[in-house]
């Protein structure tokens, strides 16, 4: 199989593309990455592999993506602008490349013939849905820009699906974190904020009572997931949208509790102004992965947080 990756320089990207390297069934790995939120180093180790083929392209631009997938198999879609408060001070940007940019992906798979797409989808598509744990066929009104993109790319997968003949699978992301999640910049996720302050002795922020939870899942469950619905072959399981996270329910506190277990320091965090847009509660019903997919998540969120902050240690 020939895979095109968007979005495969970035940090859940480059998981997948060092995954699929590995993997018999995969001859040759093309990577489509702007670099707007990826990096070259996080796929420096196989960037130059016989296998891979990396073009500096942005999915906007149907004619590169067109570029990018042709003589592919399947594509592996990760390329999106993340971040809720991101999408609420620039909600342009975000609906340029979350919408157009995955229409001009799944448009390119019909021109060129490719049935398989899998496309990364959110948790935050549930939006004030109260319902927990949260399933695939119950979600509420979003609460941000960013949820409003997710949510119509799955809309449009459903419409390609049923117009075009297309094979797509979605999977709702919840809060992954791991390798390469970088701590830089004002749209940083929590995880990599917190390991880099503890590592720095300095109080980090959360945002709110810190009671809030969330369904923290650790990358390579995420890559697992991407791998089975790449590979899946029971017609049932197509045409899907499915929760990917571990289904365990974890505090801000808790979260953070553990991480200064794992550093060996305490350092009390500061409490901030909880953010807008922002669900109070996550946690995911994995069954219907689990039954069509196969998916089992590997890694908890104990051993995750305490492997990430490991490797952001290392890597000071």
């Amino acid at each position: 199989m020939n895979i095109l990756l968007t979005g495969g320089a970035g940090f859940i990207g480059s998981n997948i593309a060092e995954a699929l390297l590995n993997n018999n069934r995969v001859h040759h790995i093309t990577i489509l990455d702007n670099l707007s939120t990826g990096a070259l180093h996080n796929i420096r180790a196989i960037q130059d592999h016989v296998k891979v083929t990396f073009i500096q392209g942005d999915i906007r631009d149907y004619p590169t993506v067109l570029k990018a997938a042709n003589g592919a198999h399947a594509i592996c879609h990760q390329a999106a602008l993340g971040s809720v408060p991101r999408s609420i001070n620039d909600p342009l940007t975000s609906n340029e490349v979350n919408i157009t940019g995955t229409l001009c992906v799944f448009r390119a798979a019909v021109e060129l013939g490719i049935r398989r797409v899998v496309y990364a989808a959110s948790s935050s598509t549930y939006g004030d849905s109260p319902d927990l744990p949260k399933r695939e066929d119950r979600i509420g009104k979003p609460l941000s820009p960013y949820a409003v993109t997710k949510l119509v790319n799955e809309l449009y997968a459903d419409v390609f699906g049923k117009l075009y003949g297309l094979e797509l699978v979605g999977l709702r992301y919840f809060n992954i974190f791991g390798p390469r999640q970088s701590p830089q910049g004002p749209y940083a996720a929590v995880i990599p904020l917190f390991c880099q302050a503890l590592l720095e002795g300095r109080s980090p922020t959360i945002n709110g009572d810190g009671l809030q939870s969330r369904d923290f899942t650790y990358v390579d469950n995420a890559v697992q997931a991407n791998l089975l619905a790449l590979f899946a072959t029971e017609p049932e399981a197509l045409n899907q949208v499915y929760n990917i996270a571990c289904g365990e329910q974890t505090t801000l506190n808790d979260m953070y509790a553990h991480l200064q277990q794992t550093a060996g320091v305490r350092v009390p965090p500061v409490y901030g102004p909880a953010r807008t847009g922002d669900v109070r509660h996550s946690l995911a019903d994995i069954s219907k992965a689990t039954r069509l997919l196969g998916y089992h998540p590997q890694v908890d969120i104990r051993t995750g947080l305490e492997r990430a902050f490991q490797w952001y240690a290392k890597s000071r």
